[in-house]
């Protein structure tokens, strides 16, 4: 492994740990990527594999149609949707897809998440909107959904996917993690509002 990649692999292996440690993806679900940068290559999460026991070596090269480029293991099915943000968003170099609960909650809504905190207001420059993909995984005849809401706003942070989670976006591994924490926590905070006010206190 090249040391640039090995750089990033052990970016998103910080990522992944903090993403576990944080309760927002839990057993061998979810997956991450980083872009390769110069190239139209990615370093993504094998499948099957766990964010708790992320090493560099589980990561492999694929390219934007998720083939296997180089490493043992398969690429996640979702590195079709990794490598069309990264097509699409020049500026986005990590991608974090986690299966948190209190996303997958607010998504069973239909509705966009609302920036309902003052933090989510300053991170974040949109309310995030919730794709209603009806399968596991973002597939080809999916794409735009996601096309559709990056065209709107090229900035947007993330989105959710109905009865699935989230997808957050940065500049590197670490800070999109950060943005799909801050996702989760904003979802959180909805559902706690509405309950709230439900209950008239």
């Amino acid at each position: 492994m090249a040391e640039d990649v090995k750089k990033i692999a052990e970016e998103l292996v910080i990522a992944c740990k903090r993403a576990y440690t944080r309760g927002i993806q839990t057993g061998s679900g979810g997956n991450v990527s980083a872009r390769i940068l110069g190239k139209d290559l990615m370093l993504v999460k094998a499948s099957g594999s766990s964010f708790a026991d992320s090493t560099p070596e589980g990561f492999v090269i694929t390219d934007f149609d998720g083939n296997l480029v180089e490493g043992d293991g398969k690429p996640t099915r979702e590195a079709l949707l990794h490598g069309l943000i990264y097509r699409m968003c020049p500026d986005v170099n990590a991608v974090v897809h986690t299966h948190s609960p209190y996303s997958i909650a607010w998504a069973v809504t239909g509705k966009a998440l609302p920036r309902n905190t003052w933090h989510s207001r300053l991170k974040m420059n949109a309310d995030l909107p919730t794709l209603d993909v009806k399968a596991a995984m973002v597939r080809r005849e999916d794409f735009p959904l996601v096309e559709e809401i990056y065209k709107e706003n090229p900035d947007l942070p993330g989105f959710l996917l109905k009865d699935h989670g989230l997808v957050a976006v940065g500049k590197d591994a670490i800070a999109a993690e950060h943005t799909a924490e801050l996702i989760e926590e904003t979802a959180q905070v909805a559902i706690l509002k509405a309950a709230v006010l439900k209950l008239g206190l």
